[in-house]
């Protein structure tokens, strides 16, 4: 079975279940979905929903939230973990988006990526969810599926990016980022199916038979 075989099997069955994939993360605007997708990083999105309340109704908008001290941000993100580097990176990307975009979250990768604890993935999770343009966030678990199901053979997540997006239709990046996401949680967990047991490793790679090993980010 070539690779764009088992992406059209892959494609199928996502879309199949999750026809319409909703974004986990609860959010109000484009500013409250930048400051959760930045706490969502090694964070559950389970966690950051029940975190952002309180974040928000404390300081709901950059001017707002670039004056709060950074130990009261600190205190209410501190169960997301990461709570020094995120609560830094919130006050002063609040800053920069009051001082230098009018306090809008800007629309291109290169000013997304300019913002601090903003890298590639969380520029692409803006671009393609609040702004829709096309965009294929890898993360380490995407980038896993991507490795059971043989659509990448890439060593990090930059090759594995590259490899998806060869793979399917840019008009398709977006609802199968979050396929991706949902299917991994629900079906093909890290500790769970090795490969083995899901409908879509079991169509990929019928005659597999011993745990799948992943190649680490």
């Amino acid at each position: 079975m070539t690779r764009q075989e088992r992406a059209l099997i892959v494609e199928r069955i996502l879309h199949k279940q999750y026809p319409r994939p909703p974004i986990p993360l609860n959010h109000h605007d484009n500013f409250s979905f930048l400051i959760a997708v930045l706490l969502s990083a090694q964070c559950t999105d389970e966690r950051v929903n029940t975190v952002t309340p309180e974040l928000f109704k404390t300081a709901s908008t950059p001017k707002a939230m670039s004056k709060l001290k950074r130990e009261k941000i600190y205190q209410i993100i501190k169960p997301c973990g990461l709570g020094p580097k995120k609560s830094k990176a919130i006050k002063n990307l609040s800053k920069i988006l009051v001082n230098k975009f009018n306090s809008k979250v800007p629309s291109n990768f290169d000013d997304l990526e300019s913002l601090p604890g903003v890298g590639h993935k969380t520029a692409s999770v803006i671009m393609s969810q609040a702004f829709g343009e096309p965009a294929f966030p890898v993360d380490t678990h995407i980038h896993r599926l991507a490795q059971r199901w043989g659509l990448s053979s890439g060593k990090n997540v930059v090759q594995t990016e590259k490899d998806l997006k060869k793979l399917f239709h840019p008009k398709k990046w977006n609802a199968l980022h979050l396929q991706f996401i949902f299917w991994g949680r629900e079906f093909c967990q890290a500790r769970d199916c090795f490969g083995l047991k899901c409908k879509i490793c079991k169509k990929t790679f019928p005659l597999r038979k011993k745990s799948f090993k992943h190649k680490r980010p």
